[in-house]
This record gives C-alpha cells, sequence and structure tokens, in this order.
C-alpha cells in the first residue's frame, strides 16, 4: 500500500506535467497571435500564472526529494527535478522567442494596415476629386441650361412686349375711332333734335295758316249770306 508522501508525490508530479503542457499551449497560441496587443497581453498574463504554479509545484517537488529516506529516491526524484526545472526554463526561452514573433507579425500587419488605409484614403480622395469634378461639371452644365432658359423667357418677354405695345395702340385706334364716332352720333343727335323742331315749327305754321283760311273763307261766306239777306 502506497504511503500518503508517495500519493503527494505523484500528485504533485502530475500537476507539473499537466502545468507544463498548459504552459507550452499558451506559447503556441502566442506564436500564432496576429493581434490586437490586448490578446497578446491576457495569453502573457495567463503564462505568467501558469508558470508562477509550476515554480511552486517544482519547489515542492524539491522538498519531497529532500524528506525521502532512501538515498536511491531522493536522486532519483532530484533528477525528475531538475529535469522539470530545465523543461522550465526551455519554455521560458520559448516562451520570449513567441512574443518576439508574435510582436514582429503585429508590426508588420500594423504596417500594411497602415499602407492599406494610406492606399485607401488615395483612392477615396481621388475618387473624391472625380466626384467634385463630375459635381462642377454638372452644375456648369445646369448653369448654361438655366442661361438659355432665361435667354428664353427674355426673348419671349420681349415679344410679350412687341404685342402689348401692337395691342396697345390698336386699343388706342379703336378709342379714337369710337371717339370721333361719338362725336358723329352727337353731331347726328343734334341734327335730329332740330329736325324734328323745325318740322313742328312747320307744322303748325302750316295749321296756323290752314285756320287762317279757314277762318277767312267763314268770313266771307258770312258777309256774303247776310249781302243776300
Amino acid at each position: 500500500m502506497a504511503s500518503s508522501s508517495d500519493v503527494s508525490l505523484r500528485i504533485c508530479m502530475q500537476e507539473i506535467i499537466r502545468y507544463d503542457l498548459e504552459i507550452k499551449a499558451l506559447i503556441q497560441d502566442i506564436r500564432e497571435c496576429r493581434g490586437p496587443h490586448g490578446v497578446l497581453m491576457e495569453l502573457n498574463a495567463a503564462v505568467k500564472e501558469k508558470s508562477k504554479h509550476l515554480t511552486q509545484r517544482i519547489k515542492d517537488m524539491e522538498q519531497m526529494a529532500k524528506e525521502q529516506d532512501k538515498e536511491t529516491d531522493k536522486n532519483s526524484i532530484m533528477a525528475e527535478t531538475e529535469g522539470h526545472h530545465k523543461q522550465m526554463l526551455s519554455n521560458q526561452t520559448a516562451w520570449r522567442k513567441a512574443n518576439l514573433a508574435c510582436k514582429l507579425a503585429i508590426d508588420n500587419l500594423e504596417k500594411d494596415e497602415l499602407v492599406h488605409r494610406g492606399d485607401s484614403s488615395l483612392r477615396q480622395r481621388k475618387a473624391t476629386k472625380e466626384n467634385l469634378t463630375d459635381t462642377s461639371s454638372g452644375i456648369t452644365e445646369s448653369l448654361m441650361s438655366i442661361s438659355r432658359l432665361m435667354a428664353q423667357q427674355v426673348k419671349q418677354s420681349e415679344e410679350t412686349i412687341g404685342t402689348l405695345a401692337t395691342s396697345s395702340r390698336s386699343v388706342l385706334e379703336t378709342s379714337e375711332g369710337f371717339k370721333a364716332m361719338t362725336s358723329t352720333i352727337h353731331l347726328g343727335r343734334k341734327l335730329l333734335l332740330k329736325y324734328n323742331r323745325r318740322e313742328l315749327t312747320d307744322k303748325l305754321l302750316i295749321f296756323l295758316a290752314l285756320a287762317l283760311f279757314f277762318a277767312t273763307v267763314l268770313y266771307i261766306l258770312k258777309k256774303r249770306l247776310y249781302s243776300f239777306i
């Protein structure tokens, strides 16, 4: 039956192997990381945390080796502990190299992004310039169209003014004709009134002449009748 120290040693060795594998996986993630820097910082923080636990468990294993009764067991455990310690140092070297490779890759990506942004900005400025040119051409064409339309409107206005002037002259001539006609009608009315008065006077004179004639005839007849009696 295994003693409690053997069980503790076995658990410690298993945890050392687990932390070592986890650190190696994190180092591989760092090597493949392409940013951003926040992700790299999180991975490094995880490696530091795992390395701290691994260091502590290696120290625990060294202490367990010192507590062994048999010299052979002590030497065997110390040798294995030394192997884990070397592996930890190798992980630290790989960790530094992975960080350098990751930072270089991130820097290259940022440079490419800046170049891409520069090209994109250049293309955008070029497109904006072309759009401004097209817009300017469109505005110029619109202004020319408006100018032609205004010229047509001015021409139509001149023609309308000419038509109004002609119409005004026609109305003025018609008004003068109406005035002349009115004067003629007024004169004719005066003549008619004068003629009517003269006709009435003539009728009255004829009536008086007839009355005088009949009175004379009656007077003569009366005288003659008296003379016979």
